[in-house]
């Protein structure tokens, strides 16, 4: 039985109307205002409009008619209820946790990188693609999933596609994982690169993570809030105490690395964290993680309220013809893949069909945690556009530019950037870096920096102080490495639970997670694929992630469009033809923007093609080329672009493949004239409550 839809009072229409009316007038002012500065808060307001008329309409629509989901049903927590991996959970909890997994890197940086195309196009891409691709995916891949006994999306899609589909797709989605790891690690290891002060408040929260793991385990169990405190405490602490060992010529040393020192210790972290047990490290790590980022986006969201800072960058600049520094290629395809997890995130649909799945205590909890989740996280992905926007353009240019392109000294870098248009001087930029507790900004890709100068001085305007902006700088480092190293903990376990599944296909004893043997060897398999790409975009002479992020956003927005393309099915074999676009539409975009962005990255100007071939002709010349300095560091160039370049054709030839798996199953399921989806059967949820 499924509940019906209640019927709206007139005062609930009043109130849907004025808050559309409201939505409607703040994006008008945000797109059709031109040559005037914009304030933020005009695009706070009609972010938050569209937000809750989404939720409220278009959600409760996929809840009700698309997915069907009834909250009668026993859910996969209550019917197979372990005290372990299924437990009925807080609706409240569940969506915190569903929260931290999934918000990794992507909400904050790729909005940073897109900024370079003024804040415009990245604010539509992220209020609409959430809306009618993001959440959809998210919400109906966790509908799908609780029907299913809380089954992975591998799992799925072998049941609904077939079994060679599924090897396929299992095989296809560790690639594409691995490659989305790497690139999160390589963001935290371009944030704290000779940054003694960041580096050392990042390495606290690891000791202070066991110690709470230990407190937890040993001498106060169940004191959750207790240990929280304690955590946050300690965690406030590093953050204050690190700019004394930045400013210690004895402890400065021992935390200041270099790319290829920074990637190896990441390396190493993600083993042990991977193997060690969960409660030690990884979930008091996600206590603080969770607290921290919870606070600091409640936090970023007062100081844009109060501060309501004037948006400095364009609203649409020159480089959305594809000629930007930050990244190459035109506004389609590029935006829509560079801004990946505030809008549509293929990682999420691994999260939504892990853990989440075993976590809610009832169906009608799924659209908050699913859709929900995913508007939140596209919230943040708008307070980072503002804060990147918010900087001076020439400030934002200048850390997210290679040294190739704009110098490698303040000088040279003021005078590239004033060209383009953006006037900014010498000083300037040292000044931003002396604010911040830095000894320079140039060179800083990867959009965390970026966003930490803008969170910093959002902050400081609420928070002034002599010294308060190097600290709000070195707060918003930890905040974003946290949101970062919790997707890389949980992502390398995931990881290594697949590498465990297709292992074993060939031999079954390694399919056993208790086993030390194969936590071991899939562990060490695990990280030494995704560290192979973290370590070569760590001593890549372009900067690694103007090279990687391309590849990271269509590996990932491939993934979302598998899943995508899984709902379609499901959908057309539930016999529900009439909502197929739901899915199908999004499903559809992606495919194309994936496919299109893939082939220009395979073949011509801005391909990893042309690159390798631009410099390994240049050796063949004996010619050096910027910002190479050495033969050695040219070959780097040529290998790390063939290797991109052949990653690239697979992912291509994965989504063709499974475009043509999911054809031919919509073709029969629409051939049929009953139901042919795979659910678990109906069991009354008032009959095992108890």
């Amino acid at each position: 039985m499924h509940a019906a839809i209640p019927k709206p009072s007139p005062a609930s229409k009043i109130l849907w109307v004025a808050i559309a009316i409201v939505g409607a007038f703040c994006l008008g002012v945000v797109a059709l205002r031109r040559g005037e500065p914009i304030n933020a808060i005009w695009l706070v307001a009609a972010s938050i409009s569209i937000f809750v008329i989404g939720y409220r309409f278009y959600g409760k629509f996929i809840e009700h008619s698309v997915l069907k989901l009834d909250p009668t049903r026993a859910p996969p927590s209550v019917l197979r209820n372990d005290g372990l991996d299924y437990v009925p959970t807080d609706k409240w909890v569940v969506f915190g946790h569903h929260f931290a997994a999934i918000a990794g890197a992507g909400p904050l940086v790729g909005p940073v990188l897109a900024a370079q195309m003024g804040y415009l196009p990245g604010t539509l891409w992220i209020l609409f693609g959430v809306v009618f691709a993001g959440a959809v995916q998210d919400f109906m891949i966790l509908g799908l999933s609780l029907r299913r006994d809380g089954r992975s999306l591998g799992h799925m899609l072998r049941e609904e596609l077939g079994p060679v589909a599924g090897v396929v797709a299992m095989f296809g989605v560790l690639v594409l994982m691995m490659i989305v790891l790497a690139v999160l690690a390589l963001v935290v290891v371009k944030a704290l690169t000779h940054s003694p002060w960041g580096t050392f408040t990042v390495a606290a929260t690891i000791p202070i993570a066991l110690l709470m793991g230990v407190y937890l385990r040993w001498f106060r169990p169940g004191k959750i809030l207790e240990v929280s405190i304690i955590g946050l405490v300690l965690l406030l602490a590093s953050i204050a105490f690190g700019k004394n060992v930045a400013d210690s010529a004895a402890l400065a040393p021992l935390f200041d690395f270099d790319a290829k020192a920074l990637a190896w210790l990441l390396i190493a972290y993600g083993f042990c964290a991977s193997v060690l047990p969960v409660w030690l490290l990884l979930a008091p790590r996600d206590y603080l993680s969770t607290f921290l980022k919870i606070g600091t986006i409640a936090l970023l969201a007062l100081a844009i309220f109060l501060a309501a800072p004037t948006l400095q960058m364009p609203a649409v600049t020159k480089f959305i013809d594809g000629t930007g520094p930050v990244f190459q290629g035109n506004l389609f395809p590029f935006l829509f893949i560079t801004i990946a997890c505030g809008a549509v995130s293929g990682w999420h649909s691994i999260i939504a069909s892990g853990t989440t799945p075993k976590l809610l205590a009832n169906e009608g909890q799924a659209r908050l945690v699913g859709y929900g989740g995913m508007l939140m996280e596209a919230f943040v992905a708008i307070m980072a556009l503002i804060a990147a926007s918010s900087l001076h353009p020439g400030v934002y240019f200048a850390m997210n530019s290679p040294a190739a392109l704009v110098g490698s000294t303040v000088q040279d870098a003021a005078t590239t950037i004033s060209q383009w248009g953006f006037v900014v001087t010498p000083d300037e930029l040292l000044q931003t870096a002396k604010n911040i507790g830095e000894s320079s900004i140039l060179g800083r890709a990867g959009g965390a920096p970026t966003l930490a100068v803008g969170m910093a001085q959002l902050l400081h305007n609420i928070i002034p102080g002599g010294s308060m902006m190097a600290f709000w700088y070195h707060y918003a480092i930890l905040f974003e490495a946290l949101f970062i190293l919790t997707t890389v903990d949980a992502g390398t376990r995931v990881g290594r639970f697949m590498i465990q599944e297709i292992a074993g296909l060939i031999h079954k004893p390694l399919q056993a997670t208790e086993s030390w043997t194969g936590n071991l060897l899939a562990t060490a398999i695990c990280v030494g694929l995704w560290g192979y790409f973290l370590y070569q975009g760590a001593v890549d002479p372009l900067g690694g992630i103007n090279t990687l992020w391309p590849l990271f956003g269509i590996a990932n927005q491939m993934l979302a469009a598998i899943a995508l393309m899984l709902a379609t099915v499901v959908v057309v074999k539930l016999k529900r033809e009439r909502y197929v676009l739901v899915p199908g539409i999004p499903a559809i975009w992606l495919i194309v923007c994936t496919l299109t962005a893939g082939w220009e990255k395979l073949s011509g100007p801005i391909s990893f093609t042309a690159a390798a071939q631009k410099y390994a002709q240049a050796m063949q010349d004996g010619k050096l080329l910027a910002p190479a300095k050495t033969p050695a560091a040219m070959q780097q160039i040529v290998t790390n672009n063939y290797v991109d370049m052949a990653l690239t054709g697979l992912f291509m030839l994965l989504i063709v493949a499974m475009l043509g798996f999911s054809l031919r199953a919509l073709i029969r399921a629409w051939q049929t004239n009953h139901p042919t989806a795979h659910e678990e059967p109906y069991v009354a949820l008032s009959s095992v409550a108890s």
